[in-house]
């Protein structure tokens, strides 16, 4: 069995999860530092794979003369390119987290400003809402469906 970075004590691109302090402020400089950290990690992740899908479709860009090693070819080439622009869409949130943290607004939800907490913005550094907000958010939108 492989161990998952819960087992290792390890988040997200091998930093450690953040231990909190008792009585420590909320979102303080040291949290600020621990979230842009793994925030500037995920940027550079992302961005290595975007480099890494250039270099790859460059080296593979091959005019086969069979017109179903072509069709397929294209049909991976699409793929791809439809995850790079869902990454490009999440280096742009990740930009936005950025801004956030430089604002010293990172961790406070959007809709009604209290506290998002350390455990959601581990397991997801680009939320925007606290959990309340989040769950009513998808009730509406299921209602709406």
């Amino acid at each position: 069995m492989s161990e998952t970075a819960t087992d290792t004590g390890q988040g997200p691109f091998n930093i450690k999860p953040y231990k909190e302090k008792e009585g420590e402020e909320y979102m303080n400089a040291e949290q600020e530092a621990h979230f842009r950290e793994i925030l500037m990690a995920w940027k550079r992740e992302l961005m290595e794979e975007v480099d890494r899908t250039v270099g790859h479709m460059k080296d593979d860009a091959a005019n086969f003369p069979d017109p179903n090693d072509r069709a397929t070819q294209e049909s991976e080439f699409s793929l791809e390119l439809r995850t790079r622009d869902r990454e490009r869409k999440l280096l742009k949130r990740i930009g936005d987290m950025l801004k956030r943290l430089d604002e010293h607004e990172y961790g406070y939800c959007e809709s009604c400003g209290v506290e998002i907490g350390l455990r959601r913005l581990e397991a997801r550094p680009t939320a925007t809402l606290c959990i309340d907000c989040k769950t009513l958010d998808e009730i509406r939108e299921r209602q709406r469906a």
